[in-house]
């Protein structure tokens, strides 16, 4: 069970390693030497876990997709704003992501990934569509008025975040995470009095839920 527990860590490591070396120097320069080195681990024990590059690259692909789950996937029932507060946490838990997290940054192509062939179009689809469906959500329960089209706020709420992890990739150092978190807040501040329905809008915490914060 420990050397189980080993070779997850290892195959954890990394990912970790490789999709910061892809997002520090690009995808075709970055050696699996140096994403071994940097993982701490030697190069046949990479390739234990990945044949090659293109593995590991679809490796990372597939731990943004788990990660993006992870953002996504958690229920509106604790919630007093319902579906729409979910939405507000989810945008601020993504460009916190995006900033600190290169599995998530390289997986969506955003930043300094050159070269990069992974599931970055794919990750935007499932969260536009994710977006989408939570929005549609929000208004079957009655938290949505009908003066700005779902559409149009489903594509200012994606551009707005992936936008933010392209500022954080393309920094150096990155924004603190302060600024990204107050963009986020200044995006629904601006938005809500025009989605929100009456009686809506004092439950809702445009600069995320507690519980999401913690």
């Amino acid at each position: 069970m420990a050397q189980q527990d080993r070779a997850h860590r290892t195959h954890d490591d990394l990912i970790d390693a490789a999709a910061e070396m892809f997002d520090r120097y690009g995808f075709a320069p970055a050696s699996l030497s140096t994403i071994s080195a940097h993982a701490g681990v030697s190069k046949g024990a990479l390739h234990y876990h990945f044949a090659n590059k293109d593995a590991l690259a679809e490796a990372v692909g597939r731990a943004a997709v788990q990660r993006l789950a992870r953002i996504t996937g958690r229920g509106a029932g604790h919630l007093a704003g319902g579906a729409l507060q979910l939405l507000i946490d989810a945008t601020h838990d993504l460009a916190r992501g995006l900033r600190e997290d290169a599995v998530l940054r390289v997986g969506f192509g955003v930043g300094r990934v050159p070269g990069w062939c992974g599931a970055s179009r794919d990750l935007r689809r499932v969260w536009q569509a994710w977006v989408g469906d939570t929005l549609r959500r929000a208004a079957g329960e009655g938290a949505m008025t009908r003066a700005v089209p779902a559409d149009v706020v489903t594509a200012t709420l994606v551009a707005t975040t992936l936008g933010l992890g392209t500022l954080t990739g393309q920094q150096s150092p990155p924004c603190p995470a302060a600024a990204a978190g107050t963009t986020v807040t200044t995006l629904w501040n601006l938005l809500l009095p025009r989605l929100a329905a009456d009686g809506v809008a004092g439950a809702l915490v445009p600069s995320g839920s507690p519980c999401a914060r913690a």
